[in-house]
Parts: C-alpha cells; sequence; structure tokens
C-alpha cells in the first residue's frame, strides 16, 4: 500500500494512468473489439523506450553549462546521487509527457500514411494503453527496487539487477522493468555471473563518474535541496562520497 500511495501522490503518475485510461476509452468506443489485441504490442515498446532514454538521455556525458547540466541533474543524476530520496524517484514530468505525445504522433502518423481507417485508435491501443501500462509497470518496479520493501521473487531479481546498476557499474543494467534484462544482455549492457565476480565497483559511482564536489553537482543540489527534502548535512555527505 505504501508503493501506491507514493505513486498515487506523483502527478507524473497520474497523467499516464488517465492516459491509459483515455485510451482504453477510445479504443472500447470504436466498436472494434480486435483492436485490443495491438494492446500488448505497446509492451516491448515501451521496454525499448525504456531503455534508450535511461541509456542514452539520462546517461548523457554532464554539460559544461549549469542550466543543462540541472535539467540531467533533476532528470536522472539527481537520483544516482541520492538513491533512497522517494521524490527523485520517478521520471521527470518534461521528459514522460513530450515522449508519450511524440510516441502516439509518431504512430498515428504512420498508420495513417498506411491508409488504415483506425489510425488513431490503433495509436491509443499501443502507445497509450499498452505503453502507458508499461510505464506504470516500471515506475513500480523501480520504487520497489529503492524502497525496503517486503518483494516478490520477481521483484528481488528486478532489485538485484538495479543495484548493480546503482553500486556497481552505471554502464550497465539499464532496464528496470521485469522482463526488459533481454534488452541489455542482446545489447551488451548487461553483466553475467562470471564477470560479477571480479567486476570493480567504478570509481565515483553515485555521481555517474564526476568528482562528488564538482561546482556543477554542489550548485545542481543547492538549487533542488528545498525541493526534494535535500539537509545540509546530505548534501555535504555526498560532496564527500
Amino acid at each position: 500500500m505504501a508503493r501506491l500511495w507514493l505513486m498515487a501522490r506523483h502527478h507524473t503518475i497520474l497523467g499516464i494512468a488517465l492516459a491509459a485510461i483515455a485510451g482504453a476509452i477510445v479504443v472500447a468506443r470504436a466498436g472494434q473489439p480486435w483492436l485490443w489485441v495491438l494492446v500488448p504490442a505497446g509492451i516491448p515498446a515501451q521496454m525499448l523506450n525504456e531503455y534508450n532514454l535511461h541509456r542514452f538521455i539520462f546517461h548523457l556525458p554532464p554539460p559544461r553549462r549549469q542550466w543543462q547540466f540541472d535539467l540531467l541533474y533533476r532528470a536522472h543524476y539527481g537520483h544516482h546521487d541520492f538513491p533512497t530520496n522517494p521524490a527523485l524517484f520517478f521520471a521527470p514530468d518534461f521528459v514522460v509527457f513530450p515522449v508519450l505525445v511524440l510516441n502516439f504522433t509518431l504512430l498515428w502518423g504512420l498508420l495513417t500514411l498506411a491508409g488504415v481507417g483506425w489510425a488513431f485508435e490503433g495509436a491509443a491501443a499501443v502507445v497509450a494503453v499498452g505503453g502507458g501500462l508499461t510505464f506504470l509497470a516500471y515506475e513500480w518496479f523501480h520504487a520497489t527496487a529503492h524502497l525496503p520493501v517486503t518483494k516478490t521473487a520477481v521483484e528481488r531479481h528486478v532489485t538485484t539487477l538495479h543495484n548493480q546498476h546503482h553500486f556497481r557499474d552505471f554502464s550497465k543494467w539499464f532496464h528496470v522493468t521485469a522482463g526488459g534484462e533481454i534488452i541489455d544482455r542482446v545489447m551488451g549492457t548487461a553483466i553475467d555471473r562470471e564477470a560479477l565476480k571480479s567486476q570493480q565497483r567504478i570509481a565515483f559511482i553515485r555521481t555517474l563518474g564526476m568528482r562528488p564536489d564538482d561546482p556543477r553537482l554542489i550548485a545542481a543540489r543547492r538549487r533542488f535541496a528545498r525541493r526534494y527534502g535535500l539537509g545540509a548535512e546530505e548534501i555535504a555527505r555526498a560532496a564527500r562520497a
């Protein structure tokens, strides 16, 4: 219940949940029951979305300009810096909603160009319903991985792999949603069991390779301190990590 309550209070989660409901209504009102068959296509599509955003956008090299760094810090660097801070668990709205609109518009446009009469409804099924529900599953597994709660076998497995990303090698295991590890294995960003035995922890792991006292990090921590409930001691400790 604690996880549900945590997620229910976050506006990005609520926005995607509403998008999934709206998409389901569009599909239901289309009068073509077979459209529901398209919903599962949104699952692997969103898992690829998750992987690509995490690997190629959220882990971009730290920008030199502070305002650009602050955006990246809000998007993801801050979560690595303070991995147990619940306010930093969830993907930010300035990433989530534009990606949702872009994906929906692209699929709608492609289906329209293909000349199908159910382009809008098809995009709703795949992106809003299938993709939206998969995104909510991602947020569930991600929050679970960072919270000291009782976990199912699947949740424990996800937590184990995600902890390797946070505390062993941040260039590995970019998936979070259960089942997404196949993408890491195909893309060469998995750590197999044998390699894990000799794998050394990457230096400055919590700051993604940056020195923890880097001026950009210090400025970003101070800027977001009040918003994310970061105390002076916590910030000072992060700069020494």
